[in-house]
Protein backbone atom coordinates (compact mmCIF):
# COMPACT_ATOMS: atom_id res chain seq x y z
CA UNK A 1 0.00 0.00 0.00
CA UNK A 2 1.58 3.29 -1.14
CA UNK A 3 1.95 6.06 1.46
CA UNK A 4 0.73 3.70 4.14
CA UNK A 5 0.34 5.14 7.64
CA UNK A 6 -0.10 3.19 10.85
CA UNK A 7 -2.73 4.24 13.38
CA UNK A 8 -1.17 4.31 16.84
CA UNK A 9 -3.37 6.81 18.71
CA UNK A 10 -7.01 7.69 18.09
CA UNK A 11 -8.87 10.70 19.46
CA UNK A 12 -12.56 9.80 19.75
CA UNK A 13 -15.15 12.37 20.82
CA UNK A 14 -18.64 11.84 19.41
CA UNK A 15 -22.26 12.75 20.00
CA UNK A 16 -23.63 9.66 18.22
CA UNK A 17 -22.27 6.40 19.59
CA UNK A 18 -24.48 3.98 17.66
CA UNK A 19 -22.23 1.87 15.41
CA UNK A 20 -19.06 2.89 17.25
CA UNK A 21 -18.57 -0.24 19.34
CA UNK A 22 -17.33 -2.44 16.48
CA UNK A 23 -14.81 0.23 15.42
CA UNK A 24 -13.45 0.65 18.95
CA UNK A 25 -13.15 -3.11 19.36
CA UNK A 26 -11.24 -3.50 16.10
CA UNK A 27 -8.91 -0.59 16.92
CA UNK A 28 -8.21 -2.11 20.32
CA UNK A 29 -7.37 -5.45 18.70
CA UNK A 30 -4.89 -3.59 16.49
CA UNK A 31 -3.16 -2.09 19.52
CA UNK A 32 -4.43 1.46 19.04
CA UNK A 33 -4.46 3.72 22.13
CA UNK A 34 -7.50 5.87 22.85
CA UNK A 35 -7.82 9.50 23.86
CA UNK A 36 -11.25 10.89 24.62
CA UNK A 37 -13.57 13.20 26.55
CA UNK A 38 -16.56 12.88 28.86
CA UNK A 39 -19.31 10.56 27.68
CA UNK A 40 -17.26 9.02 24.86
CA UNK A 41 -14.48 8.12 27.28
CA UNK A 42 -17.02 6.46 29.57
CA UNK A 43 -18.41 4.57 26.57
CA UNK A 44 -14.97 3.24 25.58
CA UNK A 45 -14.19 2.22 29.15
CA UNK A 46 -17.58 0.52 29.43
CA UNK A 47 -16.41 -1.78 26.62
CA UNK A 48 -13.48 -2.78 28.83
CA UNK A 49 -10.78 -0.78 27.05
CA UNK A 50 -8.35 1.71 28.55
CA UNK A 51 -8.82 5.33 27.47
CA UNK A 52 -6.80 8.40 28.41
CA UNK A 53 -8.72 11.56 29.23
CA UNK A 54 -8.03 14.68 27.19
CA UNK A 55 -7.94 16.56 30.51
CA UNK A 56 -4.97 14.44 31.63
CA UNK A 57 -3.12 15.26 28.41
CA UNK A 58 -3.78 19.01 28.53
CA UNK A 59 -3.74 19.42 32.35
CA UNK A 60 -6.92 21.47 31.94
CA UNK A 61 -10.43 20.32 32.87
CA UNK A 62 -13.45 20.71 30.62
CA UNK A 63 -14.50 24.30 31.31
CA UNK A 64 -17.26 26.81 30.55
CA UNK A 65 -19.99 24.22 30.71
CA UNK A 66 -18.22 21.95 28.24
CA UNK A 67 -17.61 24.68 25.66
CA UNK A 68 -13.84 24.17 25.95
CA UNK A 69 -12.54 20.61 26.11
CA UNK A 70 -10.20 19.81 23.22
CA UNK A 71 -9.04 23.31 22.25
CA UNK A 72 -5.41 22.99 23.34
CA UNK A 73 -1.97 22.82 21.63
CA UNK A 74 -1.36 19.32 23.00
CA UNK A 75 -4.43 18.11 21.09
CA UNK A 76 -4.12 20.16 17.92
CA UNK A 77 -0.33 19.86 17.86
CA UNK A 78 -0.70 16.07 17.79
CA UNK A 79 -3.14 16.30 14.89
CA UNK A 80 -1.42 18.98 12.81
CA UNK A 81 2.14 17.73 13.22
CA UNK A 82 3.68 16.98 9.82
CA UNK A 83 5.42 13.67 10.32
CA UNK A 84 7.83 14.28 7.46
CA UNK A 85 8.96 17.68 8.73
CA UNK A 86 11.84 17.46 11.21
CA UNK A 87 11.02 20.84 12.77
CA UNK A 88 7.50 19.67 13.65
CA UNK A 89 8.79 16.42 15.14
CA UNK A 90 11.30 18.28 17.29
CA UNK A 91 8.60 20.61 18.61
CA UNK A 92 6.11 17.91 19.60
CA UNK A 93 8.93 16.03 21.34
CA UNK A 94 9.96 19.20 23.18
CA UNK A 95 6.43 19.88 24.42
CA UNK A 96 5.58 16.19 24.98
CA UNK A 97 2.74 16.16 22.46
CA UNK A 98 1.64 12.71 21.30
CA UNK A 99 0.96 12.14 17.62
CA UNK A 100 -2.73 11.60 16.91
CA UNK A 101 -3.26 9.48 13.80
CA UNK A 102 -7.05 9.05 13.76
CA UNK A 103 -9.75 11.52 14.76
CA UNK A 104 -13.34 10.29 15.12
CA UNK A 105 -15.64 13.18 15.88
CA UNK A 106 -19.11 14.41 15.01
CA UNK A 107 -20.97 17.63 15.53
CA UNK A 108 -23.76 18.74 17.81
CA UNK A 109 -27.12 18.37 16.02
CA UNK A 110 -27.61 22.03 15.10
CA UNK A 111 -30.13 21.50 12.26
CA UNK A 112 -32.24 19.07 14.28
CA UNK A 113 -32.32 21.51 17.19
CA UNK A 114 -33.49 24.35 14.92
CA UNK A 115 -36.13 22.08 13.35
CA UNK A 116 -37.41 21.13 16.81
CA UNK A 117 -38.40 24.73 17.49
CA UNK A 118 -36.05 24.99 20.46
CA UNK A 119 -35.38 28.44 21.98
CA UNK A 120 -32.42 30.39 20.61
CA UNK A 121 -30.28 29.84 23.70
CA UNK A 122 -30.48 26.07 23.17
CA UNK A 123 -29.80 26.44 19.44
CA UNK A 124 -26.68 28.52 20.07
CA UNK A 125 -25.31 25.87 22.42
CA UNK A 126 -25.57 23.39 19.55
CA UNK A 127 -23.04 25.35 17.48
CA UNK A 128 -20.06 23.06 17.74
CA UNK A 129 -16.64 24.66 18.25
CA UNK A 130 -14.22 21.95 19.31
CA UNK A 131 -15.64 19.36 16.92
CA UNK A 132 -15.52 21.57 13.85
CA UNK A 133 -11.96 22.59 14.72
CA UNK A 134 -10.87 18.97 15.08
CA UNK A 135 -12.45 18.13 11.72
CA UNK A 136 -10.66 20.94 9.91
CA UNK A 137 -7.31 20.21 11.55
CA UNK A 138 -7.37 16.48 10.82
CA UNK A 139 -8.67 16.98 7.27
CA UNK A 140 -5.99 19.57 6.57
CA UNK A 141 -3.32 17.12 7.67
CA UNK A 142 -4.77 14.18 5.69
CA UNK A 143 -1.24 13.36 4.59
CA UNK A 144 -0.73 11.82 8.03
CA UNK A 145 -4.13 11.68 9.75
CA UNK A 146 -7.46 9.97 9.12
CA UNK A 147 -10.58 11.99 9.88
CA UNK A 148 -14.05 10.53 10.47
CA UNK A 149 -16.39 13.50 10.68
CA UNK A 150 -19.83 11.97 11.05
CA UNK A 151 -21.69 8.81 11.85
CA UNK A 152 -22.23 8.18 8.13
CA UNK A 153 -18.47 7.62 7.79
CA UNK A 154 -18.30 4.92 10.47
CA UNK A 155 -18.86 2.19 7.91
CA UNK A 156 -16.14 3.30 5.45
CA UNK A 157 -13.69 3.40 8.36
CA UNK A 158 -14.74 -0.03 9.59
CA UNK A 159 -14.45 -1.44 6.07
CA UNK A 160 -10.92 -0.05 5.83
CA UNK A 161 -9.96 -1.53 9.22
CA UNK A 162 -11.38 -4.92 8.34
CA UNK A 163 -9.59 -4.93 4.99
CA UNK A 164 -6.05 -4.06 6.10
CA UNK A 165 -6.01 -3.39 9.82
CA UNK A 166 -5.00 -0.13 11.46
CA UNK A 167 -3.29 1.28 8.40
CA UNK A 168 -4.44 3.63 5.67
CA UNK A 169 -3.34 4.77 2.25
CA UNK A 170 -2.97 8.37 1.14
CA UNK A 171 -5.92 7.87 -1.21
CA UNK A 172 -8.13 6.71 1.65
CA UNK A 173 -7.09 9.57 3.89
CA UNK A 174 -7.69 12.15 1.19
CA UNK A 175 -11.14 10.72 0.47
CA UNK A 176 -12.02 10.90 4.16
CA UNK A 177 -10.76 14.51 4.26
CA UNK A 178 -12.99 15.40 1.32
CA UNK A 179 -15.98 13.88 3.11
CA UNK A 180 -15.04 15.76 6.28
CA UNK A 181 -14.98 19.12 4.50
CA UNK A 182 -18.40 18.27 3.08
CA UNK A 183 -19.64 17.85 6.65
CA UNK A 184 -18.08 21.08 7.89
CA UNK A 185 -19.25 23.19 4.94
CA UNK A 186 -22.81 21.86 5.24
CA UNK A 187 -22.79 22.59 8.96
CA UNK A 188 -21.57 26.14 8.49
CA UNK A 189 -24.14 26.75 5.76
CA UNK A 190 -26.93 25.68 8.11
CA UNK A 191 -25.66 28.03 10.82
CA UNK A 192 -25.35 30.95 8.38
CA UNK A 193 -28.87 30.42 7.04
CA UNK A 194 -30.23 30.36 10.58
CA UNK A 195 -28.62 33.70 11.38
CA UNK A 196 -29.47 35.15 7.96
CA UNK A 197 -33.16 34.48 8.74
CA UNK A 198 -34.33 34.57 5.10
CA UNK A 199 -32.71 37.95 4.42
CA UNK A 200 -30.89 36.46 1.44
CA UNK A 201 -27.70 38.41 2.11
CA UNK A 202 -25.72 35.57 0.50
CA UNK A 203 -26.61 32.33 -1.27
CA UNK A 204 -25.75 29.25 0.76
CA UNK A 205 -27.41 25.98 -0.18
CA UNK A 206 -25.97 22.64 0.86
CA UNK A 207 -27.41 19.22 -0.03
CA UNK A 208 -25.85 15.86 0.69
CA UNK A 209 -26.68 12.38 -0.62
CA UNK A 210 -25.45 12.67 -4.19
CA UNK A 211 -27.24 10.39 -6.59
CA UNK A 212 -25.69 9.90 -10.03
CA UNK A 213 -28.40 9.69 -12.67
CA UNK A 214 -28.25 7.65 -15.87
CA UNK A 215 -27.63 10.92 -17.69
CA UNK A 216 -28.86 14.51 -17.67
CA UNK A 217 -31.52 16.08 -19.84
CA UNK A 218 -29.91 14.42 -22.86
CA UNK A 219 -27.78 11.25 -23.08
CA UNK A 220 -24.58 13.20 -23.75
CA UNK A 221 -24.95 15.17 -20.48
CA UNK A 222 -23.99 13.98 -17.02
CA UNK A 223 -26.67 14.42 -14.36
CA UNK A 224 -26.88 14.27 -10.57
CA UNK A 225 -29.51 14.72 -7.88
CA UNK A 226 -28.53 16.04 -4.47
CA UNK A 227 -31.02 15.39 -1.70
CA UNK A 228 -32.99 12.60 -0.10
CA UNK A 229 -35.97 11.52 -2.20
CA UNK A 230 -36.78 8.86 0.39
CA UNK A 231 -38.24 11.55 2.65
CA UNK A 232 -40.81 12.36 -0.06
CA UNK A 233 -41.44 9.05 -1.83
CA UNK A 234 -41.23 5.33 -1.40
CA UNK A 235 -40.34 3.79 -4.74
CA UNK A 236 -41.96 0.38 -4.65
CA UNK A 237 -41.41 -0.67 -8.25
CA UNK A 238 -39.59 0.13 -11.44
CA UNK A 239 -36.38 1.38 -12.97
CA UNK A 240 -34.07 4.08 -11.71
CA UNK A 241 -35.58 7.57 -11.82
CA UNK A 242 -34.02 9.75 -14.50
CA UNK A 243 -33.25 13.47 -14.71
CA UNK A 244 -36.28 14.11 -16.92
CA UNK A 245 -38.46 11.94 -14.70
CA UNK A 246 -37.51 14.15 -11.77
CA UNK A 247 -38.45 17.32 -13.64
CA UNK A 248 -41.87 15.87 -14.46
CA UNK A 249 -42.34 14.48 -10.95
CA UNK A 250 -41.59 17.88 -9.46
CA UNK A 251 -44.08 19.55 -11.81
CA UNK A 252 -46.66 16.88 -11.02
CA UNK A 253 -46.33 17.37 -7.25
CA UNK A 254 -46.61 21.16 -7.57
CA UNK A 255 -49.73 20.77 -9.69
CA UNK A 256 -51.59 18.18 -7.62
CA UNK A 257 -51.00 20.17 -4.45
CA UNK A 258 -53.29 22.86 -5.85
CA UNK A 259 -56.33 20.57 -5.57
CA UNK A 260 -58.37 19.37 -2.61
CA UNK A 261 -60.98 17.42 -4.60
CA UNK A 262 -60.13 13.93 -5.85
CA UNK A 263 -58.00 14.75 -8.90
CA UNK A 264 -55.97 12.89 -11.51
CA UNK A 265 -53.38 14.62 -13.70
CA UNK A 266 -51.26 13.50 -16.63
CA UNK A 267 -48.08 15.45 -17.41
CA UNK A 268 -45.70 15.55 -20.34
CA UNK A 269 -42.63 17.78 -20.39
CA UNK A 270 -43.69 19.47 -17.13
CA UNK A 271 -47.13 20.50 -18.45
CA UNK A 272 -50.54 18.98 -17.80
CA UNK A 273 -51.99 17.31 -20.89
CA UNK A 274 -54.94 15.89 -18.97
CA UNK A 275 -56.55 16.71 -15.63
CA UNK A 276 -59.93 16.25 -14.01
CA UNK A 277 -61.49 16.48 -10.55
CA UNK A 278 -64.23 13.94 -9.87
CA UNK A 279 -65.87 12.09 -6.96
CA UNK A 280 -63.70 8.99 -7.54
CA UNK A 281 -60.19 8.28 -8.79
CA UNK A 282 -61.58 6.13 -11.61
CA UNK A 283 -63.81 8.91 -12.94
CA UNK A 284 -61.02 11.46 -12.55
CA UNK A 285 -58.64 9.21 -14.49
CA UNK A 286 -61.05 8.59 -17.37
CA UNK A 287 -61.82 12.28 -17.83
CA UNK A 288 -58.18 13.31 -17.44
CA UNK A 289 -57.19 10.86 -20.17
CA UNK A 290 -59.98 12.08 -22.44
CA UNK A 291 -58.35 15.52 -22.46
CA UNK A 292 -55.45 14.28 -24.59
CA UNK A 293 -55.09 10.49 -24.93
CA UNK A 294 -52.30 10.96 -27.47
CA UNK A 295 -49.97 13.05 -25.30
CA UNK A 296 -50.66 10.77 -22.33
CA UNK A 297 -48.43 8.11 -23.92
CA UNK A 298 -45.22 7.93 -21.88
CA UNK A 299 -46.43 10.50 -19.37
CA UNK A 300 -46.25 10.96 -15.62
CA UNK A 301 -49.49 10.25 -13.74
CA UNK A 302 -50.34 11.68 -10.35
CA UNK A 303 -53.38 11.61 -8.09
CA UNK A 304 -54.22 12.71 -4.58
CA UNK A 305 -56.43 9.64 -4.04
CA UNK A 306 -55.75 6.00 -3.30
CA UNK A 307 -55.56 3.96 -6.51
CA UNK A 308 -57.88 0.97 -6.38
CA UNK A 309 -58.07 -2.11 -8.58
CA UNK A 310 -60.57 -0.67 -11.07
CA UNK A 311 -58.53 2.48 -11.58
CA UNK A 312 -55.32 0.47 -11.95
CA UNK A 313 -56.95 -1.70 -14.62
CA UNK A 314 -57.84 1.40 -16.63
CA UNK A 315 -54.51 3.21 -16.39
CA UNK A 316 -52.70 -0.06 -17.12
CA UNK A 317 -54.17 0.08 -20.65
CA UNK A 318 -51.71 2.80 -21.71
CA UNK A 319 -47.95 3.11 -21.58
CA UNK A 320 -46.68 5.56 -18.97
CA UNK A 321 -43.37 6.16 -17.19
CA UNK A 322 -44.34 7.08 -13.63
CA UNK A 323 -47.39 6.88 -11.38
CA UNK A 324 -47.61 8.74 -8.05
CA UNK A 325 -50.29 8.34 -5.39
CA UNK A 326 -50.59 8.56 -1.61
CA UNK A 327 -51.36 4.82 -1.54
CA UNK A 328 -52.43 1.82 -3.60
CA UNK A 329 -54.68 -1.14 -2.91
CA UNK A 330 -52.78 -4.43 -2.93
CA UNK A 331 -54.55 -5.75 -6.02
CA UNK A 332 -53.92 -2.41 -7.78
CA UNK A 333 -50.19 -2.84 -7.22
CA UNK A 334 -50.31 -6.33 -8.67
CA UNK A 335 -51.75 -4.86 -11.86
CA UNK A 336 -49.48 -1.83 -12.11
CA UNK A 337 -46.40 -3.90 -11.31
CA UNK A 338 -46.83 -6.03 -14.43
CA UNK A 339 -44.56 -3.67 -16.36
CA UNK A 340 -41.01 -4.21 -15.09
CA UNK A 341 -39.65 -0.72 -15.74
CA UNK A 342 -42.72 1.27 -14.65
CA UNK A 343 -41.89 3.59 -11.75
CA UNK A 344 -44.45 3.39 -8.93
CA UNK A 345 -44.11 5.98 -6.18
CA UNK A 346 -45.95 6.34 -2.89
CA UNK A 347 -45.95 9.96 -1.83
CA UNK A 348 -45.34 10.72 1.84
CA UNK A 349 -46.37 13.70 3.94
CA UNK A 350 -43.46 16.10 3.60
CA UNK A 351 -43.07 19.88 3.57
CA UNK A 352 -41.34 21.08 0.43
CA UNK A 353 -38.99 24.11 0.35
CA UNK A 354 -40.62 27.52 -0.03
CA UNK A 355 -37.76 28.91 -2.10
CA UNK A 356 -36.64 28.08 -5.62
CA UNK A 357 -33.33 28.73 -7.29
CA UNK A 358 -31.59 28.09 -10.58
CA UNK A 359 -28.10 28.75 -11.87
CA UNK A 360 -27.60 31.01 -14.85
CA UNK A 361 -24.86 33.18 -16.32
CA UNK A 362 -22.30 33.53 -13.52
CA UNK A 363 -24.73 33.46 -10.62
CA UNK A 364 -27.94 32.17 -9.10
CA UNK A 365 -31.54 33.36 -9.25
CA UNK A 366 -33.59 32.86 -6.08
CA UNK A 367 -37.27 33.48 -5.54
CA UNK A 368 -40.12 32.55 -3.25
CA UNK A 369 -42.16 29.66 -4.58
CA UNK A 370 -45.51 30.65 -6.10
CA UNK A 371 -47.74 29.30 -3.37
CA UNK A 372 -50.70 31.60 -3.97
CA UNK A 373 -53.91 29.70 -4.72
CA UNK A 374 -56.70 32.07 -5.68
CA UNK A 375 -60.13 31.62 -4.14
CA UNK A 376 -63.52 33.22 -4.79
CA UNK A 377 -62.55 36.05 -2.43
CA UNK A 378 -59.63 36.98 -4.71
CA UNK A 379 -61.79 37.41 -7.81
CA UNK A 380 -62.93 40.80 -9.04
CA UNK A 381 -65.73 40.83 -11.58
CA UNK A 382 -64.87 43.49 -14.18
CA UNK A 383 -67.80 43.01 -16.56
CA UNK A 384 -71.50 43.70 -16.48
CA UNK A 385 -72.18 40.00 -16.64
CA UNK A 386 -71.48 38.16 -13.40
CA UNK A 387 -70.16 34.59 -13.79
CA UNK A 388 -72.34 31.78 -12.49
CA UNK A 389 -71.19 29.69 -9.50
CA UNK A 390 -70.34 26.87 -11.91
CA UNK A 391 -68.26 29.21 -14.06
CA UNK A 392 -66.45 30.53 -10.99
CA UNK A 393 -65.65 26.97 -9.94
CA UNK A 394 -64.32 26.17 -13.40
CA UNK A 395 -62.29 29.38 -13.59
CA UNK A 396 -60.56 28.66 -10.29
CA UNK A 397 -59.94 25.12 -11.53
CA UNK A 398 -58.46 26.37 -14.82
CA UNK A 399 -56.41 29.01 -13.02
CA UNK A 400 -54.62 26.32 -11.01
CA UNK A 401 -53.64 24.54 -14.20
CA UNK A 402 -52.48 27.65 -16.06
CA UNK A 403 -50.40 28.63 -13.04
CA UNK A 404 -48.46 25.36 -13.44
CA UNK A 405 -48.08 25.58 -17.24
CA UNK A 406 -45.17 27.01 -19.21
CA UNK A 407 -45.74 30.61 -20.37
CA UNK A 408 -47.30 31.88 -22.50
CA UNK A 409 -50.19 29.68 -21.44
CA UNK A 410 -53.92 29.45 -22.02
CA UNK A 411 -56.18 26.82 -20.43
CA UNK A 412 -59.70 25.87 -21.54
CA UNK A 413 -61.83 23.95 -19.05
CA UNK A 414 -65.38 22.92 -18.32
CA UNK A 415 -66.98 20.89 -15.56
CA UNK A 416 -63.65 20.68 -13.69
CA UNK A 417 -62.03 18.96 -16.66
CA UNK A 418 -59.09 20.23 -18.69
CA UNK A 419 -60.33 20.43 -22.29
CA UNK A 420 -57.04 21.67 -23.71
CA UNK A 421 -54.16 24.03 -23.08
CA UNK A 422 -51.72 25.97 -25.18
CA UNK A 423 -48.32 26.23 -23.51
CA UNK A 424 -44.85 27.63 -24.07
CA UNK A 425 -45.84 29.93 -26.92
CA UNK A 426 -44.22 33.24 -27.80
CA UNK A 427 -47.67 34.67 -28.55
CA UNK A 428 -50.73 34.43 -26.29
CA UNK A 429 -52.90 34.27 -29.41
CA UNK A 430 -50.89 31.27 -30.62
CA UNK A 431 -51.33 29.63 -27.20
CA UNK A 432 -55.10 30.07 -27.48
CA UNK A 433 -55.24 28.79 -31.06
CA UNK A 434 -53.21 25.76 -30.03
CA UNK A 435 -55.65 25.03 -27.19
CA UNK A 436 -58.71 25.43 -29.40
CA UNK A 437 -57.29 23.13 -32.07
CA UNK A 438 -56.43 20.46 -29.50
CA UNK A 439 -59.84 20.63 -27.85
CA UNK A 440 -61.61 20.22 -31.16
CA UNK A 441 -59.34 17.38 -32.26
CA UNK A 442 -60.51 15.34 -29.27
CA UNK A 443 -64.18 16.11 -29.81
CA UNK A 444 -64.76 18.77 -27.15
CA UNK A 445 -67.25 21.55 -27.58
CA UNK A 446 -66.12 24.85 -26.09
CA UNK A 447 -69.66 26.09 -25.65
CA UNK A 448 -69.93 27.22 -22.03
CA UNK A 449 -66.25 26.57 -21.33
CA UNK A 450 -64.01 28.96 -19.41
CA UNK A 451 -60.60 30.34 -20.33
CA UNK A 452 -57.67 31.05 -18.01
CA UNK A 453 -54.57 33.06 -18.89
CA UNK A 454 -51.33 33.22 -16.90
CA UNK A 455 -50.97 36.95 -17.70
CA UNK A 456 -53.09 39.89 -18.77
CA UNK A 457 -54.42 40.48 -22.28
CA UNK A 458 -52.76 43.54 -23.85
CA UNK A 459 -55.48 43.45 -26.55
CA UNK A 460 -59.01 42.00 -26.72
CA UNK A 461 -58.01 39.59 -29.53
CA UNK A 462 -57.80 36.43 -27.38
CA UNK A 463 -61.17 37.10 -25.77
CA UNK A 464 -62.70 37.73 -29.19
CA UNK A 465 -61.36 34.42 -30.54
CA UNK A 466 -62.50 32.49 -27.46
CA UNK A 467 -65.95 34.13 -27.53
CA UNK A 468 -66.52 33.02 -31.11
CA UNK A 469 -65.78 29.42 -30.01
CA UNK A 470 -68.40 29.61 -27.24
CA UNK A 471 -66.24 30.39 -24.19
CA UNK A 472 -68.54 32.08 -21.66
CA UNK A 473 -66.20 33.26 -18.89
CA UNK A 474 -62.56 34.33 -18.59
CA UNK A 475 -60.14 34.58 -15.67
CA UNK A 476 -56.97 36.63 -16.02
CA UNK A 477 -54.69 38.76 -13.81
CA UNK A 478 -55.61 42.11 -15.33
CA UNK A 479 -53.27 45.07 -15.17
CA UNK A 480 -52.82 45.96 -18.84
CA UNK A 481 -52.99 49.63 -19.76
CA UNK A 482 -55.59 48.51 -22.32
CA UNK A 483 -57.69 46.48 -19.88
CA UNK A 484 -60.75 48.60 -20.59
CA UNK A 485 -60.73 47.64 -24.27
CA UNK A 486 -60.96 43.99 -23.26
CA UNK A 487 -63.64 44.69 -20.66
CA UNK A 488 -65.64 46.65 -23.25
CA UNK A 489 -65.54 43.73 -25.68
CA UNK A 490 -66.78 41.37 -22.97
CA UNK A 491 -69.64 43.72 -22.10
CA UNK A 492 -70.67 44.05 -25.75
CA UNK A 493 -70.70 40.29 -26.29
CA UNK A 494 -71.96 38.98 -22.95
CA UNK A 495 -68.73 37.36 -21.75
CA UNK A 496 -68.13 37.28 -17.99
CA UNK A 497 -64.61 38.19 -16.86
CA UNK A 498 -62.86 38.20 -13.52
CA UNK A 499 -59.39 39.43 -12.63
CA UNK A 500 -57.10 38.24 -9.84
CA UNK A 501 -54.35 40.83 -9.80
CA UNK A 502 -51.78 38.04 -9.76
CA UNK A 503 -49.76 36.80 -12.73
CA UNK A 504 -48.52 33.24 -12.86
CA UNK A 505 -45.70 33.25 -15.40
CA UNK A 506 -43.73 30.02 -15.41
CA UNK A 507 -40.56 29.47 -17.40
Amino acid sequence: MSDSKRIKTALVSVYHKEGLEEIITKLHEEGVEFLSTGGTRQFIESLGYSCKAVEDLTSYPSILGGRVKTLHPKVFGGILCRRGLEQDIQQIEKYEIPEIDLVIVDLYPFEATVASGAPEAEIIEKIDIGGISLIRAAAKNYNDVIIVASQTQYKPLLDMLMEHGATSSLEERRWMAKEAFAVSSHYDSAIFNYFDANEGSAFRCSENDQKALRYGENPHQKGYFYGNLDTIFDQIHGKEISYNNLLDINAAVDLIDEFEDVTFAILKHNNACGLASRPTALQAWKDALAGDPVSAFGGVLITNAVIDKETAEEINKIFFEVVIAPDYDVDALEILGQKKSRIILVRKEHKLPKKQFRSLLNGVLVQEKDLNIETTADLKTVTDKTPTPEEVEDMLFANKIVKNSKSNAIVLAKGKQLLASGVGQTSRVDALKQAIEKAKSFGFSLEGAVMASDAFFPFPDCVEIADKEGVSAVIQPGGSVKDQLTFDYCNEHGVAMVTTGIRHFKH
